[in-house]
């Protein structure tokens, strides 16, 4: 099976970068220099030591079911939305996975923690009943959102 790996609309995190540190806050968002490899959530791929990122309050998950999200996700300035199919991004590789599956009405229907390095048979596993319509991963240990995945 074909799936898709996306990241968040860049556009969506652009306008955070220019607005003064009280302005960002009132946005419920704050300015963080990298002390490590903090992962952007716009290119999946992890800071280097001194970028600036911004931390900031992000609905990844709109729907209107008891699933709907929000959480705190790193953004970095001028990254391109990561959109790729039948790749994963190092950044997944390297960190162990919650991967929740859910259908049209944002209803969970299936989920596992895994590996990053073993992600794709449990894309597969999990996008393949008719039910699941796309999944989302989760950083494990902090329970922060990371990625969409969609079949291709």
């Amino acid at each position: 099976m074909n799936f898709r790996i996306v990241g968040l609309p860049a556009e969506n995190f652009a306008h955070l970068f220019t607005l003064s540190d009280s302005d960002l806050a009132a946005a419920g968002g704050v300015r963080r220099k990298a002390d490590y490899p903090y992962p952007c959530r716009v290119s999946l791929t992890d800071a280097e030591p001194g970028e600036e990122l911004v931390l900031v309050n992000y609905e990844h998950h709109p729907v209107d079911s008891p699933y709907r999200m929000r959480f705190a996700i790193f953004v970095r300035q001028g990254d391109e939305t990561y959109d790729k199919v039948n790749e994963v991004p190092e950044q997944l590789r390297k960190r162990v996975l919650a991967v929740r599956s859910f259908d049209d009405n944002g209803m969970m229907v299936a989920n596992r923690l895994v590996e990053g390095r073993e992600l794709e048979p449990v894309i597969e596993e999990l996008l393949t009943p008719d039910r699941a319509a796309y999944l989302h991963i989760h950083f494990a240990s902090a329970g922060c959102y990371a990625a969409k995945v969609e079949r291709a």
